[in-house]
């Protein structure tokens, strides 16, 4: 087929395209700007029937719309090309607007979106909580804020350019009296534990020297729910109060004290409750969970009697606490951080990052898997680096991670290589 040619089949494709995406912003629009208006006192509940009546009238033409009602073979040939077409983003935005027509194209659109694990490609939000490939690496960077204790995640080849890069994460340093907390957000604005952007938190000790992630959602280890207030918190901006703003303990990373004081770099060590240790080995899997949970009191087990008053839901005491669960059949993933050697000449610690990272820092490390290697498991494939953060620039850093880890995971696991550590240096 000629260029011309090709380009012709595409036109049609793209103007169904670019009509989709302006019905989807006209109905956002509306949206927007009809939950934006300031109600007085006294026509409180005129204005809100006014608008809710217009939301309903906006949805009943979209249900009823000729996209709505396309034949299935169509509809699926229409997503399909759009899903080959448009890999990267910000053209990769078209996928998640064909989502955003109906239910029926939603169901199609994730039924034809594959995950991280298949594609290498990063589509919706819950793909931020599934691993990432297992041949390449996705590529990200952080940028930090001093200003205000915010680190934003991007997915991006290069860090020099900001507008290429699409927006995943963003998280808050808060400081406690005993503590640091970090609040991860889908939204770099919104770091509310009632939100619906919240996506989890990650906590230090006093010296820092010790981390706990939690995931706001459950994973397949959890077996408890705590019911403690100051756990179960419901914000005012949370949609429904069924669904409880819990704390889940998915992993714990621990940094090895440097007592003598001897030059060096940081040792850590990463145990991940949330993955078992089988998957690296050859057929292995990670938990790859599909959806956020609506009612996660429907995903677990019967709870146990949870007698402490400060109990928290926690996927480190799953092997204990339960008799079936996979987690007691298999010990968790272990990782650790995989040794430099020094330099002669150049008088400092290396590692090799394949030019991914540009400055020496205290921060820069590499993870690898720590459980011993399995007789399905090959040594190169043990000693693949699973996860690499490095300084490439003023507060900008290179973060690349692979399967069976995820971007949410990572994420949290960099944040903790920003809090300063004196025990540790």
């Amino acid at each position: 087929m000629s260029v011309s040619g090709r380009k012709s089949s595409l036109t049609p494709l793209k103007s169904i395209l670019r009509e989709i995406q302006d019905f989807r912003d006209g109905f956002g629009s509306m949206s927007r700007r009809s939950f934006e208006v300031k109600f007085s006192h006294h026509h409180r509940s005129r204005s809100q029937s006014a608008v809710l009546d217009d939301c309903s009238k906006k949805l009943e033409v979209l249900r009823q719309s000729k996209w709505a009602s396309m034949p299935p073979e169509l509809l699926r040939d229409v997503i399909q090309r759009v899903e080959n077409s448009e890999s990267v983003w910000p053209s990769r935005k078209n996928v998640v607007a064909c989502a955003a027509v109906c239910s029926a194209w939603r169901e199609v659109t994730k039924e034809l979106v594959q995950t991280p694990e298949q594609s290498g490609k990063l589509t919706f939000p819950i793909s931020l909580k599934q691993p990432g490939p297992r041949d390449v690496t996705m590529q990200c960077f952080i940028k930090r804020d001093r200003t205000t204790s915010t680190y934003y995640l991007y997915l991006g080849l290069s860090p020099n350019v900001l507008e290429n890069g699409k927006f995943l994460l963003a998280a808050r340093k808060f400081r406690r009296a005993t503590s640091t907390d970090y609040i991860i957000s889908f939204n770099s604005e919104d770091f509310s534990r009632g939100s619906n952007s919240y996506v989890g938190k990650l906590r230090s000790n006093f010296l820092g020297t010790k981390f706990t992630i939690y995931d706001c959602q459950p994973s397949q280890s959890c077996v408890a729910i705590s019911s403690n207030r100051a756990v179960r918190r419901i914000g005012s901006k949370q949609v429904s109060p069924r669904v409880p703003s819990c704390s889940y303990n998915i992993a714990h990373i621990a940094y090895e004290l440097n007592v003598l004081g001897t030059r060096g770099p940081r040792r850590m060590q990463c145990t991940l409750y949330s993955i078992p240790a089988s998957a690296m080995e050859a057929g292995g899997c990670a938990p790859t969970p599909t959806e956020f949970a609506k009612e996660v009191e429907e995903l677990l087990p019967p709870l146990p009697q949870i007698k402490s008053k400060a109990a928290v839901a926690d996927c480190s005491t799953a092997e204990a606490e339960s008799t079936g669960d996979t987690m007691s059949k298999d010990s968790p993933l272990v990782l650790k951080n995989k040794a430099p050697r020094w330099h002669e000449q150049l008088q400092c610690w290396c590692l090799n990052f394949r030019g991914r990272v540009t400055v020496a820092s205290v921060k820069n490390f590499q993870l690898v898997a720590a459980n011993e290697p399995t007789q399905s498991t090959s040594q190169s494939d043990h000693e693949r680096v699973l996860l690499q953060f490095g300084k490439v620039g003023k507060d900008m850093f290179t973060m690349d991670y692979r399967y069976p880890l995820s971007a949410f995971q990572s994420f949290s696991i960099c944040l903790s290589s920003f809090d300063t550590k004196l025990a540790c240096e």
